[in-house]
């Protein structure tokens, strides 16, 4: 039985946060969350708080016993672009792209 959490539109890069996604893929849910909480990225900070709501999803289904789930999926997807501008000398002025991110969780019994 699957339990997942997804989180939409967080301002961090994908490139950034799949890095940290991938210390956690495969791993024990109680593990991960462990884990990501002694990581000092600011994407871990964030993977930790949908990882903590896929789990608070699974304990919702009788069918799924907590103590063995494991983290099946982590799929970080690219959101949206916020565009803006940086004022620079003699009136030019130069695009800051801020890159948003998708964050899926997918948990599984082992």
């Amino acid at each position: 039985m699957e339990a997942r959490a997804v989180a939409r539109h967080i301002r961090i890069s994908p490139q950034k946060a799949r890095l940290v996604a991938d210390l956690v893929r495969n791993k024990r849910a109680g593990d991960a969350v462990q884990l990501l909480a002694v990581l000092p990225q600011k994407a871990a900070r964030l993977i930790k708080k949908v990882l903590e709501s896929a789990v608070a999803n699974a304990d919702q289904n009788p069918n799924i016993d907590v103590d063995t789930l494991y983290v099946k999926k982590v799929v970080i997807d690219k959101g949206p672009q916020l565009k803006r501008i940086r004022p620079r000398a003699q009136g030019r002025a130069f695009g800051i792209l801020h890159r948003l991110s998708h964050i899926t969780i997918v948990l599984d019994e082992a």
